[in-house]
């Protein structure tokens, strides 16, 4: 009985495997047409996009801030908290 649900998994995931593939040709097909509006990038980036990702792709590293500027912001957000505590204190 098992072996039967297996087929029947494995089939259903050969399906949605290819409407996947499918999916994504039209979707590369659609990123090069609008490179070629943008002026004639997509025969570069065209190939490496097909293969495997870039490695430009992988996640950014965070933004660290200079603690000037961490104080800058800190600071603003002191006045800002302080003009709204003192608005919160009028209308009461």
């Amino acid at each position: 009985m098992a072996r039967g649900k297996s087929d029947q998994n494995a089939a259903i995931l050969e399906y949605a495997l290819s409407h996947l593939e499918r999916e994504r040709e039209e979707i590369q097909a659609k990123i090069e047409h609008i490179r070629r509006q943008l002026g004639g990038r997509a025969s570069v980036n065209s190939s490496a996009t097909s293969a495997t990702p870039a490695p430009s792709s992988a996640p950014h590293a965070k933004r660290v801030l200079s603690a000037a500027a961490r104080k800058r912001i800190a600071a603003a957000q002191k006045r800002r908290w302080a003009e709204h505590r003192k608005a919160k204190a009028k209308a009461a």
